[in-house]
């Protein structure tokens, strides 16, 4: 095979999202402001930047403001401050709100706005352009690069045209080398080379299991009378049980769109649960299917989340690179926001790059990094919010009034710090120890079946191309998940990838992967009790294509 052509820059930067771009943001400003010129690039699985953004999503706008004071006169598209907040503890047929007086500081957000994250994503790669920045989408970053002494020197993008036997076809191009002084990773939620590096250099040795949640998310264009721009709406409760983690939100944007959404905690022991099925039914409650009478249903995508906290964060640094973003942890599961921590962990990554090129150094850690994130407000914030996710995984009561009291009487400074004991593949029981879910059949109107949701999730990949959802024992699916959990994956996936099919007569069961449905949530990699389901990068461009997500 050919070897890859390579190209040289003095920082790399892997996922065109909100930590990536701001990363590249700053490096740019710095070179600017110091007159020093420096190299950057990023690369983007997604056929566009914003292609594979989801989020729900309230922004705090401290972090951008840092990064663009004058981000109003660029136009930046935050258009709908928050009006109005409500809490709602539903019941399967009434609700009740929260008094304002009584809801922690994390759930007010006057002076946030409710903006599409892939539509703040296209804006900051725009800026990014505008300053010198290099960004390839359609690029995935397949492999990470390694010099002789072990640290990272770069990625390598994936092969492309290459069959599902592994062969190239006549359309196959060799993946490229991109080489870096420094290479930051920035791929979202359980970053698949992310995982990798956690793993080569012990990253999460001394630190807490992370812990993830599943968001699913609908954009409706509704009536203009039940329009209410700014309106931010948070429920728990149903139709989730008292102790399975897990909530709503709904949010009106400008032009009479609502992003509705449901995450769902994956540490939840029920094999038969489908968060999927969960968010429809949700819809259905009295004081919530009010908002969509009339309304239209326009897009649909679904991703993991880290919520974990300060207590699960990694090791941010290795030799040659860092994690930034959501690849590591950066994310408030109280104020159930990350693009702002997104931002400023990019930010401070840079910043620690930028005097590391401009001191003529390459591939050693950057130590400045994390040292400035343990002095930042991010910091301050993470930590103010570390016992909200282990509070509220004791259950929807105990946990409610105990984040009550760490955040309203202590204000998230409590004199302890509780931890994560279990890694979320971990908390599954047997079938035979758990009732099933009867799920309503969808209507069409105002709930809807897993494949018309991907299909309006614009979600494609090329079908003669290796399987990226890859099984490390071929017969753990069927001799472990189907015996044992009654194949747990054919429901938490949020888009019906995964199939137990048998044979005529019953007696063969068997896995059917329908890759070409991934919306690349990344729940199966998560979890899989065995851990024995692996993503990994299809061919750049393949997936979502999520338009204002």
């Amino acid at each position: 095979m050919t070897e890859r052509e390579s190209m040289q820059y003095d920082v790399v930067i892997v996922g065109a999202g909100p930590a990536g771009l701001a990363a590249a943001i700053r490096l740019k400003q710095l070179a600017a402001e110091r007159n020093h010129e420096i190299g950057v690039c990023v690369i983007e699985k997604g056929s566009e930047v914003g292609a594979h953004i989801l989020s729900g999503a309230v922004m705090d706008p401290r972090a951008l403001a840092e990064l663009f004071p004058d981000w109003q006169a660029l136009n930046a598209p935050l258009n709908a401050p928050v009006s109005e907040d409500r809490f709602l503890f539903l019941t399967e047929k009434f609700s009740f709100k929260v008094p304002a007086f009584l809801l922690p500081q994390c759930f007010q957000n006057h002076g946030n706005y409710v903006i599409s994250l892939g539509t703040l994503c296209r804006w900051l790669g725009t800026q990014a352009e505008g300053l010198g920045v290099e960004i390839f989408p359609g690029f995935a970053a397949a492999e990470v690069l390694y010099n002789d002494a072990g640290g990272v020197t770069g990625v390598a993008t994936g092969d492309m045209g290459v069959d599902k036997g592994g062969q190239p076809t006549a359309a196959f191009q060799r993946g490229m080398e991109l080489h870096a002084k420094y290479t930051f990773f920035a791929e979202g939620c359980r970053g698949h080379l992310g995982k990798q590096l956690q793993a080569r250099f012990h990253l999460r040795e001394g630190v807490d299991p992370q812990v993830y949640g599943i968001g699913l998310k609908e954009l409706w264009e509704i009536k203009p009378a039940l329009h209410q721009s700014g309106l931010v709406v948070h429920t728990a409760g149903w139709p989730l049980d008292t102790g399975t983690y897990g909530g709503s939100f709904l949010y009106h944007m400008e032009n009479n769109l609502v992003a509705v959404g449901y995450v769902v905690g994956l540490g939840y022991s029920n094999p038969y649960l489908n968060p999927y099925e969960e968010f429809q039914r949700y819809k259905t409650h009295p004081s919530i299917r009010v908002f969509f009478e009339g309304g239209k249903r326009i897009a649909y995508g679904a991703r993991a989340l880290t919520a974990g906290g300060l207590q699960a964060l990694p090791k941010l640094v290795f030799p040659g690179g860092c994690l930034i973003g959501d690849d590591a942890g950066f994310l408030n599961a109280s104020r159930i926001k990350g693009s702002h921590c997104a931002i400023k962990s990019g930010m401070l990554a840079a910043e620690s790059a930028f005097d590391a090129v401009t001191a003529g150094r390459a591939a050693d850690e950057l130590a400045a990094y994390p040292e400035s994130f343990r002095q930042s407000w991010l910091y301050d914030e993470l930590h103010r919010a570390r016992n909200f996710k282990p509070w509220m995984s004791k259950g929807l009561y105990t946990g409610t009034l105990m984040v009550g009291v760490d955040q309203v009487v202590f204000g998230g400074r409590a004199p302890w710090t509780l931890h994560h004991q279990h890694a979320d593949n971990e908390t599954l029981v047997k079938k035979t120890a758990a009732s099933p879910i009867a799920y309503a059949k969808p209507d069409g109107v105002l709930t809807f079946d897993r494949l018309s949701s991907v299909f309006i999730s614009n979600t494609n990949h090329s079908e003669d191309q290796p399987c990226h959802l890859t099984l490390k024992d071929p017969s753990v699916p069927v001799s472990v998940n189907l015996a044992l959990y009654d194949a747990p994956e054919q429901r938490y996936c949020p888009a019906g990838v995964y199939e137990i099919v048998r044979n005529d007569d019953g007696s063969q069961a068997r896995l059917q992967i329908n890759a070409q449905n991934c919306v690349h949530c990344k729940t199966c990699d998560i979890k899989d009790p065995t851990q024995n389901i692996e993503w990994v990068t299809p061919e750049g461009g393949g997936g979502p294509n999520y338009p204002n997500m």
